[in-house]
C-alpha cells in the first residue's frame, strides 16, 4: 500500500488523469444503462424498419436531409421535438422509433425527449449516418 501512495505522490498528473478517465467511464457507463432509448446499429435498423414498422426520425439540417436520408424517413427538426409538435409520429407511439444525426450525438437529447413524450420504443441509430453510410446501406438523395 506504501507503494501506490509513494507512487501517487510521485506523479500526481497521471493519477489525477486516471481518476478522470475512471470516473469518466463511470458515469458513461451509468448514463447509457438508465438511458430511456436504446442504441442499435445500422442492421439492426434495417430490421426495425422491416420488421417491426419501425420509423426513421431525421432530425439533421433540411439541406443535410435533402442531401441523402434513410428510405421512408420523416424529418423533424429537434426543435420541433422540444416544442412538441410531432403531429407527424403521433400514429407511430407504439412502433419502434429510430431517431437519426450524422454522427449519434445530437440525437441524444432528441430521443430522451420522444421517450418523455410517451412514445414507447425509442432507439438511436449509434454512431448516426455515418455507421449507415460505412455499412453500404441506400440513402435516397434530393426533396421527398
Amino acid at each position: 500500500m506504501q507503494e501506490y501512495i509513494e507512487f501517487f505522490q510521485q506523479n500526481m498528473i497521471l493519477s489525477l488523469a486516471w481518476v478522470g478517465i475512471l470516473v469518466a467511464l463511470i458515469v458513461t457507463t451509468f448514463k447509457s444503462a438508465t438511458a430511456a432509448y436504446k442504441e442499435v446499429s445500422a442492421s439492426q435498423v434495417t430490421q426495425l424498419m422491416n420488421r417491426e414498422n419501425g420509423v426513421v426520425v431525421d432530425i439533421r439540417t433540411k439541406d443535410e436531409y435533402k442531401r441523402g436520408h434513410i428510405t421512408d424517413s420523416v424529418h423533424i427538426l429537434p426543435s420541433d421535438i422540444k416544442a412538441g409538435n410531432l403531429s407527424a409520429l403521433e400514429s407511430h407511439k407504439s412502433d419502434p422509433i429510430i431517431v437519426v444525426c450524422k454522427t449519434g450525438q445530437t440525437a441524444r437529447q432528441s430521443a430522451e425527449l420522444l421517450a418523455k413524450a410517451g412514445f414507447e420504443k425509442v432507439n438511436l441509430l449509434k454512431n448516426g449516418l455515418v455507421a449507415w453510410n460505412e455499412a453500404n446501406l441506400p440513402l435516397v438523395r434530393g426533396k421527398k
